[in-house]
């Protein structure tokens, strides 16, 4: 696919904007839910010494996986989340075939590395000849510009 049919930089980081907003409620609930669980489990109330909260290594799990569900549904469902949608961007396969779950994972591993290196990852787009970041060579896709709709 040639370069012009790739999402800029700036595109992208709307569609990410856009599907954080939607993300981070639904890791709240997550959170919120496993509390209430622990709460009901455990009988402890912990009203000021915050002693039924969960464990940090816990919330991060529940975040990473709630992020990675997200992200990968609507990825093997349409190949966009809402965020890409609006943005009119489209992930695929380069090989043309059905993205994985192997794929996913390593898109949402790869993503979270690109970000944790200073957002190198990302910035990478802007220099590749095919406009793609890290995640995308390391999970075997590529974003798609998506034309305007009539």
């Amino acid at each position: 696919m040639e370069k012009q049919n790739r999402p800029g930089l700036l595109r992208r980081l709307a569609a990410i904007v856009y599907d954080t907003c939607l993300v981070l409620p639904l890791v709240m609930l997550v959170i919120a839910l496993a509390t209430g669980l622990q709460i009901a489990i455990t009988g402890e109330q912990g009203e000021l010494d915050y002693s039924a909260t969960l464990h940090p290594l816990i919330v991060q799990l529940l975040a990473l996986c709630s992020v990675s569900l997200f992200f990968g549904y609507f990825w093997r469902l349409k190949g966009q989340t809402l965020g890409m949608q609006a943005w009119r961007i489209k992930l695929r396969v380069i090989d043309g075939s059905e993205l994985s779950y192997w794929q996913v994972l390593l898109r949402c591993l790869g993503a979270a590395l690109s970000l944790a290196a200073a957002g190198a990852g990302y910035w990478w787009c802007l220099f590749d000849r095919n406009g793609r970041c890290w995640h995308d060579y390391l999970s075997g896709t590529e974003l798609e510009l998506l034309p305007k709709r009539a």
